[in-house]
C-alpha cells in the first residue's frame, strides 16, 4: 500500500547537502577559510592605514613643535607607537598567513 512505497522513496532520493540550496538563494560558492582569509587581510589593511596615519600624524606634531620639548616628546611616542602597531599588524597577518596555509594543506584543499 502507501506505506510500503515511502521507504522505498526514501532510499533512492539522492542526499542534498544544502550546496544547491545556498547557489539558487545567492549565496557564494567560495571556501570558508578563504573567506576568512580575505577578511583578515581586509581588516589588516585598514589597521595598517591607521598606523601610517598615526605615524604622519606624529611626523606632522615633531615639525610643528616649535621646539617645545614636550610636543616633541609626544611626537616621538606616536611616532614609536605607530611603528610598534605595524610591526604587530605584519605579525598578524604572518601568523594567519602560516594558519590558512596550514589548513589548507592539512585538508588537501587547493
Amino acid at each position: 500500500g502507501l506505506f510500503s512505497a515511502l521507504p522505498a522513496f526514501a532510499i533512492t532520493t539522492d542526499i542534498q547537502n544544502g550546496f544547491g540550496y545556498a547557489q539558487s538563494m545567492g549565496f557564494g560558492t567560495r571556501d570558508l577559510r578563504t573567506i576568512i582569509f580575505t577578511i583578515i587581510n581586509v581588516i589588516l589593511g585598514f589597521l595598517s592605514i591607521i598606523a601610517v596615519l598615526i605615524i604622519l600624524m606624529g611626523g606632522f606634531k615633531w615639525m610643528t613643535a616649535g621646539g617645545n620639548e614636550e610636543k616633541v616628546e609626544e611626537a616621538k611616542k606616536m611616532i614609536i607607537a605607530g611603528i610598534v602597531g605595524l610591526a604587530v599588524i605584519f605579525t598578524s597577518f604572518a601568523i594567519a598567513t602560516f594558519v590558512i596555509n596550514q589548513l589548507i594543506s592539512a585538508t588537501g584543499a587547493t
